[in-house]
């Protein structure tokens, strides 16, 4: 569909009137099948029209925050999983992981919670596996 602002030539009336096409435009306009609401006359002719774009930076925007929502969907798939799956320990994680890895303290489940980077960098330089994923805090409103 394609949307044009028509001037009468008669009575210089300015209204927009939609095409399936130019070229379906184009056809009636030909076999004189335009004509103006006000006084009938054939006379019709497109006017000037500037095309109507979306503003680059909005869809850049609107794109970024589909990407932010498909990221933060993901993030929250992982969470739900994490939570289900695994026992929070809170801010005892180091503690936690260091037991079960040097005591072979055996666990139902894996564990999960918080931990400085540092922490972290220590319990992987005495070679137990942690990772950090990034946590999206629930909404509380």
């Amino acid at each position: 569909m394609i949307k044009y602002k028509l001037v009468c030539k008669n009575c210089d009336l300015s209204f927009d009137s939609w095409f399936a096409s130019s070229q379906e435009y184009e056809k009636l306009k030909k076999k004189k099948l335009l004509n103006c609401h006000k006084c009938n006359s054939k006379k019709i002719e497109k006017s000037l029209m500037a095309p109507k774009l979306m503003n680059r930076f909005r869809l850049k925007n609107e794109q970024k925050n589909e990407k932010y929502k498909k990221i933060n969907k993901k993030i929250k798939e992982y969470q739900n999983f994490i939570k289900n799956n695994f026992e929070f320990v809170g801010k005892n994680f180091a503690y936690e992981a260091r037991s079960i890895h040097y005591k072979n303290k055996k666990k139902d489940k894996g564990i999960y919670g918080t931990a400085s980077n540092e922490e972290i960098k220590e319990l992987r330089e005495e070679g137990i596996n942690a990772e950090i994923i990034p946590w999206i805090e629930d909404k509380k409103n």
